[in-house]
């Protein structure tokens, strides 16, 4: 194989030419006459293959910008290598120009058919072989530059897709607990019942309350007393396991579970097992009036919505029914339907 380079052979390949000719032929009078015919060329690089067994690892591997294809060749089919030329990745987009020792129509559109974008008898006039080249390694190039341009387009829009999610997923989160926050809440809430609504289904939510938290402040700090709520809310987020349930920061030491699609037995279950779950913490609370541990109370209601129903109704519920556990001793779980409820039965 002969192999002529530039001059500036350690240099990146995108930093040394403009333009890269592989010539695939088995003939070395036929390379040395090309070469010469480009020699005038400062910018134009070239490339001899004449084992055809070689010629897509050495189009892989220089990276032409246009190939010239000998059709006749010893122990190979040029359009056979046209062929190959495009199917395989590394080379599929790379202008061929095939050469013939004579025109025939049959050939010219059998290569054409195959891939080839040009076709040329040997040996051509330089001018119009320099004509041909520099005409289709513009092209190439420019296709490589729109591809690059494209792609970097994509990348940017990505990019700016993703950070516009993580804004939104900011905007959404409450910065302490790592939870929803309350405008997340009242959002959820509203498209939730919406749809309860819309599919009549039992629609519940959960109201959560650390107990005596303002003694756990007064006792260790505020500082501690962050570290309390951010624990109680990883306990909060772990326990619904459907994608659909959004537990959220209410405000101050106070949580919430939105519950869709969720009936009052199914309320109190989840309310049940986050208390028992805070509760098996056992983070140490001395000034409670509960118990030695941290500890919390919880209300939840349920109810299928009636058009004209007012979200309000399920929170003032939920509301109702903590003050109740609060109430009652904390440390506990009360789930009903507010008198609101009752007397919307009722009529």
């Amino acid at each position: 194989m002969l192999e002529l380079h530039h001059k500036d052979a350690a240099m990146p390949l995108s930093n040394r030419y403009d333009v890269m000719v592989l010539l695939v032929d088995d003939q070395a009078i036929i390379g040395e006459a090309i070469r010469r015919a480009l020699a005038s060329q400062p910018d134009i690089n070239f490339h001899f293959c004449s084992d055809p067994d070689e010629a897509i690892r050495c189009a892989e591997e220089i990276k032409p910008t246009v190939i010239l294809q000998d059709l006749v060749l010893p122990g190979a089919d040029g359009l056979t290598l046209v062929r190959q030329y495009r199917d395989n990745p590394a080379t599929q987009d790379i202008p061929i120009v095939v050469l013939s020792t004579k025109e025939e129509p049959a050939v010219k559109s059998e290569a054409f058919r195959l891939g080839a974008n040009d076709y040329l008898v040997k040996l051509p006039d330089p001018i119009e072989l320099i004509a041909r080249i520099r005409h289709h390694s513009k092209a190439y190039l420019n296709q490589i530059q729109r591809d690059d341009a494209y792609r970097a387009l994509r990348e940017s829009q990505q990019q700016l897709l993703e950070m516009n999610i993580e804004l939104l997923r900011l905007t959404n989160v409450d910065g302490l607990t790592g939870l929803n926050n309350r405008k997340r809440f009242n959002e959820y809430l509203e498209a939730e019942w919406k749809r309860a609504v819309r599919e009549q289904s039992p629609f519940a939510l959960l109201m959560i309350d650390v107990d005596d938290f303002k003694r756990y402040n007064d006792t260790y700090g505020h500082l501690a007393g962050d570290d309390i709520l951010k624990q109680v809310a990883e306990t909060i987020q772990r326990s619904p396991e459907r994608s659909t349930d959004l537990a959220a920061r209410f405000g101050g030491e106070e949580f919430a579970v939105i519950l869709p699609a969720t009936p009052l037995s199914g309320t109190q279950y989840l309310g049940e097992k986050l208390r028992r779950d805070v509760e098996a913490l056992h983070l140490v609370h001395e000034a409670s009036s509960v118990a030695e541990f941290v500890t919390i109370s919880v209300g939840g209601a349920s109810i299928t919505p009636q058009r004209g129903d007012s979200s309000l109704l399920l929170l003032e519920a939920a509301d109702e029914a903590l003050y109740e556990a609060k109430r009652l001793g904390k440390n506990r779980v009360i789930t009903y339907r507010s008198k609101a409820f009752h007397d919307k039965e009722k009529k």
